[in-house]
């Protein structure tokens, strides 16, 4: 029996506008839901982070599209995996008004395989 093969992710985040709009004194509870969702992605079982980037030095502002504002890369080992990283944007909770990451931060997926590298 084979080992089935993880899904190479990458997960793709865009800081919204809403962010933007807070006062400075009022981000760090933005921040603080933004490692939980790190640190979630990194303990769904089966998941593997190969790295990060976060461009925030030489891109200031919001992320309409690509480029985004910072990226993880991992291995998942199924869809639902990736399903469920995702939808920790629905569930953290960021501030006292009850509002859900996903106000200050959207998220998307971009699912394929590892390309290995030949030698030549």
């Amino acid at each position: 029996m084979t080992e089935p093969t993880p899904i190479r992710t990458l997960l793709c985040l865009a800081v919204q506008p809403a962010f933007f709009d807070l006062p400075f004194n009022k981000i760090g509870p933005v921040w603080k839901g933004t490692q939980e969702f790190m640190s979630g992605v990194a303990k769904l079982d089966g998941v593997t982070v190969l790295g990060t980037l976060d461009d925030d030095q030489t891109q200031v502002g919001t992320s309409p599209s690509f480029p985004w504002t910072w990226y993880m890369m991992c291995d998942f080992p199924d869809r639902q995996s990736v399903i469920a990283a995702c939808n920790l944007l629905r569930t953290i909770v960021v501030d006292e008004d009850d509002h859900r990451l996903w106000k200050y931060m959207r998220v998307e997926a971009r699912m394929g395989r590892a390309l290995t590298i030949p030698d030549l």
